[in-house]
């Protein structure tokens, strides 16, 4: 279970809504320069953000993966046996 948001920080669905917002804005037309200047520098703000929640959560994944991978380099799969890979400085 992950620590509940502050309203500081948006979550990435919110981000990513926003951004899509923004892109179909820029691709509608119609705008003037300065606005899509200002649309544009918004959506690679945006962009970066959801990126860098995505950074994130790859971060996690790949460091739970190791953990998996770590606590499995015990299990013998031709006897079906498990001895935890454990030395002195784990204990």
């Amino acid at each position: 279970m992950t620590a509940p948001r502050s309203r500081q920080q948006p979550s990435f669905e919110e981000l990513y809504q926003e951004l899509e917002a923004k892109v179909a804005l820029l691709e509608q037309g119609g705008l003037s320069l300065d606005d899509s200047l200002a649309a544009y520098e918004q959506a690679i703000l945006l962009a970066q953000q959801c990126q860098k929640l995505l950074d994130g959560a790859e971060l996690r994944i790949t460091r739970l993966k190791e953990s998996i991978d770590s606590t499995a380099s015990g299990y013998d799969p031709g006897d079906g046996s498990y001895e935890p890979d454990i030395s002195e400085e784990d204990v």
